[in-house]
């Protein structure tokens, strides 16, 4: 997520996929925030984020538009927890990981989780 939008804080490419590295599959395959969420979250922080640790009402700011899309996210899939979202895949096992990839569920579930968060961030200003 941080990927797709780096280009409206002239992020560099690797920068971007280095710091968002970790996010995927609900945050290192913990399967807890989705990784699109919390992408998406630091999306709004790059936006819209203080840039001094005085800048409280950027901080304010930042954290209504992180609810506004945690709570759109919710509406359009139920949940923003990746285990919920996964109907209990456990990813941190070889069984779990095996189950994901049989049943493709990167392409029906994470995708369309990305395309959300996406088209969310497009709508939140």
């Amino acid at each position: 997520m941080l990927y797709a939008f780096r280009e409206e804080s002239e992020l560099p490419e690797e920068t971007a996929l280095k710091i968002a590295c970790g996010l995927g599959a609900g945050m290192g395959r913990k399967a807890e925030v989705c990784g699109a969420v919390t992408g998406g979250i630091l999306v709004l922080g790059m936006r819209h984020g203080r840039g001094s640790k005085d800048d409280r009402s950027a901080m304010v700011f930042t954290y209504s538009k992180t609810r506004e899309l945690m709570d759109e996210f919710t509406k359009k899939h139920g949940t923003y927890i990746c285990h919920k979202l996964l109907n209990g895949c456990e990813l941190t096992t070889e069984e779990g990981q095996k189950y994901f990839k049989e049943n493709d569920l990167l392409k029906k579930i994470c995708t369309p989780c990305v395309r959300s968060v996406a088209e969310i961030l497009e709508n939140i200003t």
